[in-house]
């Protein structure tokens, strides 16, 4: 390798779209900075040259637009002219969080240095700004390159200034052709005049505060959306989604408070939710994901309508009414793959039991289940008195291949055994059944008991069973 980088002609003075941050630049990379590509690149032979300066200059091209860290791109600029005549063929910008020192950001330098290398990339799709930044250079940058950005992802929290009330992202509208839009830390309690942002297809925001009118009015100018995320937000009141080409949809909401969702999204594929109490899905025909969780508070409502293409269905929370849990589990009767984890059912602040539940009813009105994940409170409701009472020799669960048992407490630890000797018997295509025992609360004899009751099963049919 010694033997080739002499062959170059290095410069070892900045180019002009880097004076202002002598950080990024100042030593010459080695190979081993430069990453694998740019070594392989090194040791080619070509006409029996060896070395970059025998490669086309497409093929150079080509292994540098693998770039996007400010830092490689500033880096290899400064080894020769070819390389830095690559710069404006580009297609993404990546600026990560340490990209500039905080004396360079702290001088305004770190904006000069971005706005430089946005203007000496004419080919630029993908913008990415981790660092801090000036939200009043972003407006000029966006316009610069709105004719080529289609992906934009920005940490708004990192912006050394802030602009009130949703004005900070009014600019974004200037980049009318994006098609992916990434916002971190942002403010959305007052709706964005970015006016129609027709091509965008994928809206992610993260960690941000929302209000349900400015939320509506956000998504309402992106009509085209198929993949919408709000990650870590917190709101309160009525979030209403009519979006007709959504496919993918992830609402992560904060708080304890009651926070409803309207949803009206006729091509969805896959849901996940967190934190609402009321939600109503309209037109949820072709969903084949859905996921819906509560860590704080109660779940008091979910009204899906039928779900006939369901394959995955998850259910998790503290408390849910059981009108809630019964509703989307007759729903969802062709479900393949199910978790439940719901501690407790019950009104307002009265936790109670799941009341009992027929196995054979269960299983008879969800036939194609393959996997099942059961824990604690749900278990329980298959493991009273009643709850085999239907058992009879024509009774099969045809698909079920898959069975995880969460068992937290030995009471009733007859019928709990007779549920899991069902569970096996009747199981003709079953090949794994996991029984998970954990933070058992009555550590006592009736406890041990249970475990030997267990462990016995366990060996009886040691080709499909194990505890963990």
């Amino acid at each position: 390798m010694s033997g080739i980088l002499p062959r170059f002609k290095f410069q070892t003075h900045p180019l002009p779209l880097l004076t202002s941050s002598p950080s990024i630049y100042t030593t010459i990379p080695s190979p081993s900075v430069l990453g694998p590509a740019f070594r392989r690149a090194l040791r080619m032979e070509w006409d029996g040259e060896v070395g970059m300066n025998s490669v086309p200059d497409g093929v150079v091209q080509h292994i540098l637009s693998m770039l996007s860290n400010a830092r490689d791109v500033a880096a290899c600029a400064c080894v020769c002219r070819r390389w830095r005549d690559c710069v404006p063929y580009l297609p993404a910008l990546f600026f990560p969080r340490n990209a500039f020192d905080a004396a360079a950001a702290a001088r305004g330098a770190a904006d000069d240095v971005i706005g430089r290398m946005v203007a000496s990339v004419a080919r630029l799709r993908e913008l990415v700004i981790y660092c801090p930044f000036s939200m009043a250079r972003l407006p000029a940058w966006l316009a610069a390159r709105s004719a080529t950005l289609r992906v934009l992802e920005l940490r708004m929290d990192a912006a050394a200034d802030k602009v009130a009330e949703g004005g900070h992202l009014d600019c974004i509208g200037l980049a009318s052709n994006l098609e992916v839009l990434r916002l971190w830390g942002v403010s959305l309690t007052a709706a964005p005049a970015w006016g129609r942002m027709e091509r965008l297809r994928v809206l992610e925001v993260v960690g941000a505060p929302l209000r349900d009118s400015a939320v509506r009015d956000a998504i309402a100018a992106c009509p085209n959306l198929t993949d919408l995320s709000l990650l870590g937000c917190d709101c309160s009141g009525t979030v209403a989604i009519d979006l007709q080409l959504l496919q993918r949809c992830r609402l992560d909401i904060l708080g304890a408070g009651n926070c409803s969702l309207l949803l009206t999204a006729p091509r969805l594929e896959s849901l996940e939710i967190q934190g609402f109490t009321w939600i109503t899905l309209c037109g949820g025909h072709s969903l084949r994901r859905l996921s819906i969780a509560k860590s704080t508070g109660r779940v008091h409502k979910v009204d899906t309508g039928n779900l006939p293409d369901l394959d995955h269905l998850s259910l998790r929370g503290v408390q849910w009414d059981w009108a809630a849990v019964s509703s989307v589990l007759q729903c969802a009767s062709e479900v393949k793959h199910l978790v439940m984890k719901i501690e407790f059912c019950g009104d307002l602040d009265a936790l109670q039991p799941f009341p009992e539940v027929d196995l054979v009813d269960f299983f008879d009105s969800h036939p194609k289940l393959r996997k099942v994940e059961i824990h604690g409170a749900m278990f329980a409701a298959l493991c009273q008195k009643n709850s085999l009472k239907n058992l009879n020799s024509r009774f099969l669960i045809p698909c079920l291949e898959e069975v995880l048992i969460t068992v937290r407490s030995p009471l009733n630890a007859e019928q709990k055994l007779n549920t899991l000797e069902s569970l096996v018997k009747y199981s003709v295509k079953l090949r794994t059944m996991v029984i998970r025992i954990s933070q058992m609360k009555n550590c006592h004899e009736a406890a041990d008991e249970f475990f030997e009751e267990i462990c016995k099963f366990k060996y009886m049919n040691y080709r499909k069973v194990r505890i963990e």
